[in-house]
């Protein structure tokens, strides 16, 4: 689906991306997980043929994303973290917008508005709805395009708890084998057993990309009284210490994205070698 290749790119004199390396398969819900700052929005820019780089290629199904040709534009929905909704009624943007998109549907999209609480028959200027509405209308407008690419930036930003939860059955009910969708944030919890692959960005670089079968084949966590001088990473708690570790015992485990993202990002290494190691057993 996606292909990066030796990419490189600056924003002014100061480099973010140097020799970056990325495959994005099809038929996945990719978590791009990363503290404020990581790159993940500049990524996901350079995928949608926003930002132009100096060095390097990317293409989503074999088109570059630089060159934002036609069948390129038409078959990917980008929702950026910031947006704008023009002053006009939910039935004129459907017409307006909807027309870009081939395979937009029209009775999902309605469909999903209602799913998230908002009427689509309604008079009121999107310009007027609340900042979760908004966001939740574009969520619904972009699940329904019927694009086989959807990049999504921080799309829990702005929702109550029940619209997360709403969020995320409908990412699953639009999901099939011929779409990909990347969802790029810092809120982890938020899409917790909704992601898989995780990719982790840490300065600019890819730290981390797995499914998590894998993850979970190879690391478990445990809780104890003080530190296991084994542990890929501790962290102290209420309870004591929890600890992620090397998974000997061949049942699969479980860890949860927030732990997973701090062993990362405090051992990388560490964990890139245990990763590289099983697959060349494989």
């Amino acid at each position: 689906m996606i292909h990066i290749d030796n990419l490189h790119f600056k924003y002014g004199r100061n480099e973010l991306f140097k020799n970056l390396q990325l495959k994005v398969d099809s038929g996945n819900i990719y978590g791009l997980l990363g503290k404020n700052g990581a790159g993940k929005s500049t990524l996901l820019k350079i995928i949608s043929g926003m930002l132009y780089v100096e060095q390097g290629s990317c293409s989503v199904k074999n088109i570059s994303s630089f060159k934002r040709l036609p069948e390129f534009l038409e078959d990917l929905y980008y929702l950026p973290e910031e947006f704008y909704l023009p002053s006009l009624k939910s039935s004129e943007y459907e017409v307006i917008y909807g027309d870009f998109y081939p395979n937009f549907s029209k009775d999902k999209f309605r469909e999903y508005l209602k799913e998230f609480d908002i009427d689509p028959k309604s008079d009121k200027r999107l310009s007027k709805f609340s900042l979760g509405q908004k966001k939740k209308y574009l969520l619904a407008f972009g699940l329904a395009s019927g694009t086989s690419l959807l990049l999504l930036d921080e799309p829990t930003n702005g929702l109550d708890i029940p619209s997360k939860r709403q969020f995320r059955r409908l990412v699953s009910m639009a999901m099939s084998d011929q779409r990909t969708i990347i969802i790029s944030t810092h809120q982890v919890k938020d899409v917790e057993n909704l992601i898989d692959p995780v990719i982790i960005l840490e300065d600019g670089k890819i730290l981390f990309n797995e499914n998590m079968e894998m993850i979970n084949k190879n690391l478990s966590v445990t809780t104890s009284s003080t530190v296991i001088p084994e542990a890929l990473y501790s962290e102290e708690n209420l309870s004591g210490f929890t600890s992620v570790l090397k998974n000997q015992t061949g049942e699969e485990g479980e860890i949860d994205l927030e732990i997973l993202f701090n062993t990362v990002v405090s051992s990388g290494d560490k964990l890139t070698n245990l990763f590289n190691e099983e697959s060349s057993n494989e």
